[in-house]
């Protein structure tokens, strides 16, 4: 039997397509609520363009295919942010900063993974282009909880990290042999003891600086002994801070996957629920057709893994019989009702799943 869709490709049925709709409607709110207003890219571009702003590889996710007009290769976006750069740097180039930018928006991978097996995903997401401190990161942090917190999502748990962590030590107080400090980043990635104590045994402590923040952060600072990380932790300690009381805080300062285009932060998100993350971010750097530097901080949420946690609506359909005067039925959706029609005799409230009746001007229930 001739599957219905390619590998990777799901329709999305009432009343789940209402669900992610209504989710991604309340992110978007929050995000507007704080001042991002709403970018909106199209879903191809030229490829050697949105190749330059994605990080290292990125293009390896990319569908691709050759413009009919214009001959060259075009590429359809695996990921929103880097567009949204692009419109920060082109577009909105004179606008003062910091620019404050939402989205949402379909994108496509090439490739899925079996822990992640779908190549079309909703991607929703805020950058704040012009400002990579302490404070852009809190706000960001806090819009990031605030808007899963309006998207239904309990029990939300941060992970923050430095992806820069191995760089800054390597090149002051723990240096490491030339050309291992890549293979050293992947080691410490993989929690890999053995492999770590080959390449540079003064790393092994960074394995354990993991897990509660507070705990984590002291072991962390206990091997900075040169101070080298010691803005960075102090940085991070007030973004715990000012996420207390609204998120579970943890720290993995080794974490790199995924992490590779972030600067001195990353975080992932979690809540309940949803065994993956369900969104993540960080500071980062843009790189103009100038070739001038920008920074930026910002964060994605992944709307299809959300999905599954947000509480269904309440189901309020009302029925009008045929015959009935259509402004009864105007009436009716101006008080907040969903109204159903009657287009045929034949037509009854069970079978188009209503859960009220309109019988003498008034919503009967069934």
């Amino acid at each position: 039997m001739t599957p219905l869709l390619p590998s990777g490709f799901a329709d999305r049925l009432p009343p789940h397509a209402d669900i992610a709709a209504a989710v991604e409607a309340r992110i978007l709110s929050v995000a507007h609520a704080h001042g991002y207003e709403r970018a909106d890219p199209p879903l191809a571009e030229f490829a050697d363009a949105l190749g330059s702003r994605l990080k290292a590889g990125g293009l390896r996710d990319a569908v691709r295919f050759v413009d009919p007009l214009s001959q060259r290769t075009l590429a359809i976006r695996p990921d929103l942010t880097a567009q949204v750069a692009r419109i920060a740097a082109t577009r909105m180039g004179h606008h003062p900063r910091p620019v404050r930018l939402s989205y949402a928006g379909s994108v496509l991978r090439l490739r899925a993974s079996d822990l992640a097996p779908a190549r079309e995903r909703r991607q929703i997401g805020c950058e704040l282009i012009g400002l990579d401190t302490v404070a852009a990161a809190g706000e960001v942090l806090g819009i990031a909880a605030e808007a899963l917190h309006a998207a239904g999502a309990t029990g939300l748990s941060i992970d923050l990290t430095l992806p820069d962590l191995v760089d800054l030590l390597a090149a002051g107080p723990l240096p490491v042999a030339a050309g291992q400090v890549e293979a050293l980043r992947d080691r410490l990635d993989a929690k890999d003891a053995g492999g770590v104590a080959a390449i540079a045994p003064a790393y092994l402590p960074l394995i354990e600086a993991a897990g509660p923040f507070a705990g984590a952060l002291k072991r962390l600072r206990a091997i900075d002994a040169g101070g080298v990380l010691a803005t960075r932790l102090d940085g991070l300690a007030q973004l715990a801070r000012t996420l207390d009381g609204r998120a579970r805080v943890t720290l993995d300062p080794t974490e790199r996957h995924g992490f590779e285009y972030q600067s001195w932060l990353g975080f992932s998100l979690f809540v309940d629920g949803v065994g993956a993350e369900v969104g993540r971010g960080g500071t980062y750097t843009l790189l103009h057709e100038s070739g001038q530097e920008e920074v930026a901080t910002g964060f994605s949420l992944f709307a299809d893994a959300l999905v599954a946690t947000a509480p269904a609506p309440p189901r309020r359909r009302l029925f009008l019989p045929l015959g009935t005067p259509m402004q009864a039925g105007a009436d009716m959706r101006a008080q907040g009702w969903v109204t159903v029609a009657a287009l045929a005799a034949g037509d009854t409230p069970e079978g188009q799943l209503c859960t009220h009746l309109w019988r003498d001007g008034e919503a009967t229930p069934l």
